[in-house]
């Protein structure tokens, strides 16, 4: 550590420099994720529930932020792990959580199929029978879900997320017979191919936390105090629904 930046770490209040010891809240998050954000293609402007809650956190703390849009899961889990962030945001799973602590859940999020329009699949409790083919991107909460309870179906692991028009093709074309994704993103993909069809029920249902490098718990303790009082405040309410987020809530005030 430079003296410049121990300067600064002194100058800060107990919680920012702990927080945010280089004097800016560095945050990351899936970028192709809406139910955490959303990155402006022509002015690279990051909006959503991450972004919110980011500058929500560094005003509290009386810091700057940045906040870098990040590929994939495995990507938000090294920035946090290789200290490049303070805090990441990614949906909870007992694998990451050996790798990273997690805050308690912030937003609860449903997940279900994309399928033809003209498909014989109605529920999600079609889906796993012989001959059918799904789709999913790897890493990802649904992927890991569908790859450790698909008994008949077979899963096409995708290695990133495709653009949509290229998932439209891959069902218009017989290619796969359903898409596993969180339910937003499937109605962002309806909303476009008209063709396609969301299934009415949830496979899954994911929560939405932030993540730490391990054993910083007064880091972890600080958050809680704060996403508690976001979740009561009606704060992360107005951000989800400023998002325009389908079948994403406020996830109720339990305890990891």
């Amino acid at each position: 550590m430079t003296r410049l930046l121990v300067a600064l770490v002194l100058l800060l209040p107990p919680q920012a420099a702990d927080l945010a010891p280089t004097g800016t809240l560095r945050a990351s998050f899936i970028e192709n994720n809406p139910n955490q954000g959303r990155v402006d293609p022509q002015t690279k402007a990051i909006t959503g529930p991450a972004a919110d809650l980011v500058g929500e956190l560094a005003r509290r703390l009386g810091v700057k932020h940045e906040i870098t849009p990040l590929p994939s899961a495995g990507a938000v889990l090294e920035s946090v792990r290789g200290g490049k962030v303070d805090i990441g945001f990614l949906a909870y799973e007992a694998a990451r959580a050996t790798q990273v602590d997690y805050s308690d859940d912030y937003s609860v999020t449903g997940s279900t199929y994309t399928v033809r329009g003209d498909s014989s699949l109605k529920r999600s409790a079609d889906i796993d029978r012989g001959g059918v083919t799904v789709a999913a991107i790897r890493g990802q909460s649904q992927e890991v879900y569908l790859r450790e309870n698909l008994k008949a179906a077979r899963l096409n692991s995708l290695p990133t997320a495709p653009p949509n028009a290229e998932l439209a093709k891959m069902l218009l074309g017989g290619q796969v017979h359903a898409v596993g994704a969180n339910r937003t993103r499937m109605e962002e993909l309806v909303r476009e191919f008209p063709a396609l069809r969301v299934l009415p029920d949830d496979f899954m249902q994911t929560t939405q936390a932030i993540v730490v490098a391990k054993g910083k718990a007064s880091q972890l303790a600080y958050i809680n105090k704060f996403l508690a009082d976001v979740r009561a405040s009606g704060f992360v309410k107005a951000s989800l629904e400023r998002a325009t987020l389908v079948g994403v809530d406020v996830a109720p005030p339990t305890k990891r």
